[in-house]
């Protein structure tokens, strides 16, 4: 017989939830405005020092295409490209994209590592082959029947570096056009960071850049708790969490055939809208709430005299590692899409994109 609750019993569960110390699981609106106003999109690196191939050297990294065995978990999965939950013994779950033919695979790993390796918060993605013991053919399709094993042999594994940081129990989401809240003299992005962020954005056609792709984080070690069991954040930062829509055209219904992992469909969409304004083009699409794009589409960067050589000098260095691939022969191929020229390498220098 189930009783009922006592009003002494409820008042006391209202009052220990409202007395519950802060965590950065629950932050009241008014602090994640204050977090956001200190919050950095861009930390300084030792460029050449990158290495882009194997990515940031997190706990739990994966090397290039290792070999990972997981048990399959039917945890339900948002967003609209393959994927699937996974668990690494003892109890490390993971979420994994697969499919050929999803670009995601592909283009969330080359953003992600070109992000990174210039200094802008992004989660870590990692290319590997997944074993997935107990699990269906196809997850995404069909959660039955369930296969004693399954081999997806190009996978991607996401890690995170950061601590996400929630308001009342919600993803802490943020839009670009939120980004005129960073606050330089509270410890926040410079304006010409900010806007090296959004002219990356555009160079990469990052055009699924709806809030839901970012996240308010804080660094692992600058997490705070006080005594009373208060938590704090003494450096959030502001993380580009999912480019995997990156690296082709956006379109009005954004077909993913174009809008990621598409060489060709990239490579003649211009980077500037108004080069003399220095205005970068990035078009909407149908999917995209209008908030979020009128901060990020047709982004006019500001780079202060001092800072355009050396943002230059980055990019050359950058751009030499990643335009000359050590082995050109093996950049993938997106099944139902066009290939790419033999003995052409799959980067081009950005100065020769139209």
């Amino acid at each position: 017989m189930i009783r009922p609750t006592s009003p002494i019993t409820l008042a006391a569960i209202l009052l220990a939830a409202a007395t519950a110390p802060p965590t950065l699981k629950n932050v009241a609106p008014g602090d994640r405005l204050a977090y956001l106003k200190r919050a950095r999109i861009w930390q300084p690196v030792d460029v050449p020092s990158m290495d882009v191939r194997r990515g940031p050297a997190l706990e739990g990294a994966f090397a290039p295409m290792q070999d990972v065995t997981c048990r399959y978990d039917d945890k339900k999965m948002g967003g609209t490209t393959p994927k699937f939950a996974c668990v690494i013994p003892p109890d490390d779950m993971v979420k994994v994209r697969y499919r050929l033919s999803n670009g995601k695979v592909y283009a969330a790993v080359a953003a992600t590592r070109l992000f990174w390796a210039l200094g802008f918060v992004t989660d870590a993605e990692y290319p590997v082959r997944v074993t997935c013991l107990g699990c269906p053919e196809d997850p995404w399709s069909n959660k039955e029947p369930r296969l004693p094993q399954v081999v997806f042999e190009r996978a991607v594994v996401e890690r995170h570096s950061d601590v996400e940081i929630e308001v009342a129990g919600k993803e802490s989401q943020w839009g670009w056009d939120e980004l005129k809240l960073v606050d330089e003299t509270q410890g926040g992005s410079s304006a010409a960071q900010v806007d090296a962020a959004r002219l990356l954005a555009a160079f990469v056609q990052h055009t699924d850049n709806k809030a839901t792709n970012q996240h308010l984080g804080c660094e692992r070690d600058a997490v705070r708790k006080d005594e009373a069991g208060n938590e704090t954040c003494a450096a959030p930062l502001l993380v580009v969490a999912d480019l995997g829509n990156t690296f082709g055209h956006g379109s009005w219904l954004h077909a993913r055939t174009v809008g990621s992992a598409n060489y060709h469909e990239w490579s003649t969409h211009p980077v500037w809208k108004d080069p003399d304004r220095c205005q970068a083009e990035l078009p909407a699409n149908f999917t995209h709430p209008p908030r979020p794009l009128r901060g990020l589409g047709h982004a006019r960067p500001r780079l202060a005299r001092r800072q355009g050589p050396q943002a230059q000098r980055d990019a050359g260095r950058v751009g030499g590692r990643v335009q000359r691939p050590a082995r050109p022969d093996r950049q993938p191929h997106v099944p139902g899409r066009r290939p790419l020229k033999p003995g052409v390498d799959w980067w081009r220098p950005s100065g020769s994109k139209p």
